[in-house]
């Protein structure tokens, strides 16, 4: 990718997002996404010395902080040797110095004992190691500067927010800028090659996301995905993993885990983007690091850090213990960094691989830091003792203190260089006379290893499957070994027809891997389908021919029941109801609908069915009352045809239509009543979903809560 390196203009949209303003003051930015510093430290003025925080913090649509100052900080300070000038309110200071206190300089108080197995000889002094490192306070590297009566002046330059919330920029009394209050964000990253077909999971591999770190202008941040029994863990995933997955053709979908080692922003940014997105996904560290992660993200999102855990299931791991992860084993370690981070062991049957994590694994500076006190004397043989003997070693490097030089690892013996894969590092500071390899990022760059098929990995994963599919949740165990007898493996070429229009309903569809369409009745719009959606019940369910044509867009491997066993199957069960439900809605307009709403937008496929699952049609002759203001809300609607006004105070706010949703979703969540009235004058035609069935859509996918702030 190519770096900026020159302005065109008084006012640059950064490409990754934010704005950057050259004054006489310097270069003062508004805003800071994730990774913007890659877009300014390559500029004649060089990284900004400025920031100004915006109204919010967080993005709620995209997932990201747009208040990510560490690495500006970081880079001023050590580099440039100046502080960073942050201009905000003083509560957002407040707030932004929780979110540094972790970030920078880690937990204000540490107890990992609990975190050990019982008895385990040697448990670090964490709080030791860190303070070594930590050579400056949050005053020596940050000056805050407030807005007092909506302004800020620095200089000759001013800043001002208006009424609106904008901020505008003057040079004395000229007018030099005007910037949105609402800053937003630019997915920017590579994705190497695009796999032609979908990518299908090996029993056991890794892929590298991205192979440098967060001051590298031309590369991807680090990041990977272990493959286990067909299955992805993300480990420390960068922003926009999962574009970067579809882009590469790569089903987010069979990724549901994430393993946090760290706070750091380049480590913890995607995470947090992760949790957002459809299901809830589980995270593996420990105790205290996701702790810092909730304290962190807390305070960038203005939330709770108990509403934050139940984004998300936790996991803790435990030092000492072996955890296991669809069926490979984990040996966590702590590391040597700046905050608390942990690494790994990986080992699947007979094969190994150890993940450094952020880690200097430098002897020189252990030896040291064991003569000042810092490091304890099993401390010091814990690192002398690093599990090199692993068929694969994803070591970091990068600027000591906090990093591995690479002359270190360059100085190992070349049998170790030759299974030692190197990370975190610009291509630009990798030896050219070496034995060690560089990280390739890319699906197609995937290590595999050599492992033997399980004895009962087919069961495996169609219990896999089964556990992703929406209509399938209290499935018991006699239910879930049924499901293993009942099918048969379907393999489709691509372009082949799966389901012809008009042909009888005999049988239904689970697709295990590549991609299908469906073509709308009338032919209107198609549907792209992929691992784990499912199709054909319609026909079976009503005994009727099928009503549109489903074809391979790729080769399609899918598993199919028959119409005796499905119907069968799900006889006397809760999901019967669910099915019948979801047929009728498909009989009408239900998903044309659901395209046209602007909430809508940001579900996914997935989503989108179980919430067609949910949903009842219902006329209704006008005019009529629908709403009332202050009423407790126990409905939700969404227009099919007709239109609904929409008032505060008798005071028309806007007319609705088709595909809106008809009030708040966030006030029936949480149980408020409703701010607004709605009317109709004319007859009205729409689904509802009752406020028990729209709780339980957003308990499946929390991250969708917060995303209903914003009113559709």
């Amino acid at each position: 990718m190519k770096p900026l390196k020159k302005l065109t203009d008084v006012v640059t949209f950064l490409p990754r997002g934010g704005y950057l303003v050259d004054t006489p003051a310097g270069y003062i930015q508004f805003g800071s996404p994730p990774e913007t510093i890659k877009d300014t430290m390559l500029l004649p003025g060089g990284t900004p010395l400025i920031y100004v925080l915006p109204t919010d913090f967080f993005n709620w649509i995209k997932g990201i902080s747009v208040a990510e100052l560490e690495f500006p900080i970081y880079y001023n300070f050590f580099i440039r040797k100046e502080k960073t000038r942050i201009v905000c309110y003083e509560e957002q200071a407040k707030r932004l110095t929780r979110v540094l206190q972790e970030s920078l300089f880690g937990p204000e108080t540490l107890d990992i004992h609990d975190e050990f197995v019982h008895g385990y000889d040697g448990i670090p002094d964490i709080k030791s190691e860190m303070n070594y490192f930590r050579t400056m306070t949050l005053d020596d590297v940050v000056e805050f500067r407030f807005f007092h009566d909506d302004a800020c002046t620095i200089g000759s330059i001013t800043i001002k927010l208006d009424e609106n919330g904008h901020f505008l920029v003057y040079q004395e009394t000229m007018l030099m800028a005007h910037i949105p209050g609402r800053i937003e964000y630019k997915a920017k990253y590579q994705i190497g090659k695009r796999l032609q077909e979908p990518y299908h999971p090996p029993l056991f591999g890794i892929t590298c996301l991205g192979p440098s770190s967060g001051f590298d202008p031309y590369e991807n941040t680090s990041g990977f995905i272990a493959w286990l029994n067909h299955q992805g863990i993300m480990i420390d995933p960068p922003v926009n993993s999962t574009e970067w997955l579809l882009d590469s053709n790569v089903n987010p979908k069979f990724i549901d885990s994430i393993i946090l080692t760290h706070c750091h922003a380049d480590h913890d940014a995607g995470t947090f983007q992760k949790i957002l997105e459809e299901g809830k996904i589980t995270i593996y560290s420990t105790e205290t690091i996701i702790m810092s992660f909730l304290r962190k993200y807390a305070a960038l999102t203005n939330v709770t850090t108990d509403y934050l855990m139940k984004l998300f299931y936790f996991k803790p791991v435990t030092i000492g213990k072996p955890l296991f992860i669809n069926n490979g084993r984990f040996d966590f370690f702590y590391t040597l960094h700046s905050i608390p981070t942990i690494g790994f062991t990986l080992k699947f049957q007979d094969k190994a691989l150890t993940y450094s994590s952020d880690h200097n694994g430098d002897p020189s500076l252990h030896k040291k830091m064991l003569e000042t006190g810092a490091l304890s004397q099993a401390r010091f043989d814990e690192f002398s003792n690093f599990p090199w003997e692993s068929d694969v070693v994803f070591h970091e490097s990068g600027v000591p203190p906090l990093h591995t030089p690479i002359a270190y690892l360059n100085s190992l013996p070349k049998n170790i260089q030759k299974k030692t894969v190197v990370y975190h590092i610009p291509q630009k500071s990798f030896p050219e006379n070496t034995a060690l390899t560089l990280a390739r990022f890319g699906i197609e760059h995937t290590i595999y290893f050599d492992v033997k098929a399980l004895e009962f990995e087919k069961a495996g994963q169609l219990l896999s499957m089964l556990r992703h599919i929406d209509f399938a949740d209290n499935l018991d165990i006699s239910k879930a070994q049924e499901f293993l007898n009942i099918g048969s493996y379907r393999n489709f070429s691509k372009g082949e027809s799966i389901i012809k229009k008009g042909t009888p309903g005999d049988t239904f569809y689970i697709i295990c891997s590549g991609n299908a369409s469906i073509k709308s009745e009338d032919g209107q719009y198609t549907k792209l389908m992929g691992p784990y959606d499912y199709f054909g019940e319609a026909a079976l369910l009503k005994d009727e021919k099928r009503t549109a044509d489903v074809k391979a867009v790729t080769d399609v491997t899918a598993y199919a029941i028959e119409k005796d066993s499905f119907l069968s199957f799900i006889e006397g069960t809760d999901y019967l109801e669910v099915l019948n439900r979801l047929v009728d809605i498909r009989d009408n307009d239900a998903w044309e609908t659901l395209s046209e709403s602007n909430f809508i937008r940001y579900c996914t496929s997935t989503q989108r069915t179980f919430l067609e699952s949910l949903l009842t049609a219902v006329t209704l002759e006008g005019p009529g009352n629908l709403i009332d203001e202050g009423a407790a809300l126990d409905t939700i609607y969404i227009i099919r045809s007709g239109h609904v006004v929409m008032k505060e105070k008798e005071a028309i706010i806007t007319v609705l239509g088709k595909g809106d949703i008809v009030g708040s979703v966030l006030d029936l969540y949480s149980g408020e009543p409703s701010q607004y009235s709605f009317t109709y004058r004319d007859n009205l035609s729409l689904y509802t979903v009752s406020s028990d069935d729209f709780h339980k859509f957003l308990d499946k996918n929390p991250g969708l809560i917060m995303k209903l702030k914003y009113d559709f």
